[in-house]
């Protein structure tokens, strides 16, 4: 029988509300809810690294900081090693707060400048009282040297390190407590790319040598598909598709994904293949989100169908789901006219732009 996931993330929802001050009210203004995380759902299998993808602003950073009750839900769950993470009681938040872990995106604003790097790896001991002060010093030291760093500088601050560095301290302090579970939020898009490799190299070495499950949000698509094992695509807060790193990079069945492995810069066409072409528009906001698909005003496929219907999550075979009509044959999209944005000469049926002869 398959072990169950580490992480089940359901219908997980993250609403800002503006126009809902005492002032507001008084004036008579309807709060207007920004749908930042819009019912989204995945799993994170034990062991694996889910690559979280997508645009600047659809929701990536937000789903994996609520999944972890950094923020507070507005609808939804989330279940770690089968407990329910928002219906947790207070001695259950405790332990969840040391086995799931966060390694931010700033290497600079995450750490506090006030505080040593010793301090700062050695923080959740402290805060959750596991170890007196002299065997704190040995963990940071120890951490430290295994991040790629020197023990010797578990004295110095901060601002004594560059960037590469201060995001080792980061990994160091995620790892203090001895999780199962990691969000990496961007953890090297601040970085050089020659830092960023070495980043990665670590991470992939840490994983195999703790035992530990990453979620990994990106918005780098050369970085997700090297370190990830499944990808999951995030559009205006929702999932439209998941599957097997290379299902995904290979066989993109999601118009929305084809268009930002189209959007990657290439050395040569002939190797990588004819481009889709660019998109058309803008994103739409978030607090007016399109009815139906949340992506048919700047699809080149969309029909009709789509501007009615939220489309499911289709199965397209080897554990690859895309959320679009075009994946089911009787479907009623094939049958409604295209929309005016949409170039009917090209090959809707085949899944991609018609090559020209």
């Amino acid at each position: 029988m398959t072990e169950d996931p580490l992480v089940e993330v359901e219908d997980l929802e993250k609403y800002y509300f503006e126009n809902d001050t005492l002032f507001d009210r008084l004036l008579g203004r309807e709060p207007q809810a920004v749908r930042a995380v819009d019912g989204v759902s995945f799993d994170v299998e034990r062991g694996e690294t889910l690559g979280l993808v997508g645009e600047s602003g659809c929701g990536k950073s937000t789903t994996s900081e609520t999944l972890l009750a950094l923020r507070e839900a507005t609808g939804g769950s989330v279940r770690f090693d089968g407990a329910d993470v928002f219906e947790m009681t207070s001695r259950e938040r405790t332990q969840f707060r040391q086995d799931a872990q966060i390694v931010f995106q700033d290497p600079f604003s995450s750490l506090d400048p006030r505080m040593t790097v010793g301090e700062i790896v050695t923080e959740g001991l402290r805060i959750h009282d596991l170890a007196d002060s002299a065997e704190r010093t040995e963990r940071a030291k120890e951490l430290l040297e295994r991040v790629g760093l020197s023990a010797r500088q578990v004295d110095r601050y901060p601002h004594e390190f560059s960037g590469g560095q201060r995001q080792r301290i980061g990994i160091a302090r995620a790892l203090a407590l001895d999780p199962e579970f990691v969000v990496l939020d961007e953890p090297v898009s601040a970085l050089d790319v020659s830092v960023q490799a070495q980043v990665l190299n670590l991470l992939e070495d840490l994983q195999d040598d703790f035992g530990l499950t990453y979620l990994f949000v990106a918005h780098d698509l050369s970085v997700v598909r090297h370190i990830s094992d499944r990808v999951a695509v995030m559009y205006l807060g929702k999932v439209v598709e998941t599957g097997p790193v290379d299902e995904i990079f290979e066989n993109p069945r999601h118009p929305y994904t084809q268009a930002l492995l189209d959007s990657v810069p290439r050395a040569s066409v002939e190797e990588y293949g004819r481009r889709g072409g660019t998109l058309e528009g803008d994103v739409p906001s978030p607090r007016n989100p399109p009815t139906g698909c949340r992506f048919h005003t700047r699809c080149p496929h969309a029909r009709e169908a789509c501007k009615r219907e939220l489309p499911p999550d289709y199965d397209v075979g080897a554990n690859h789901d895309a959320a679009c009509f075009r994946a089911d044959d009787a479907h009623e999209y094939w049958q409604s006219a295209p929309l005016e944005h949409v170039d009917e000469t090209e090959d809707v049926a085949s899944g991609g732009v018609a090559d020209d002869d």
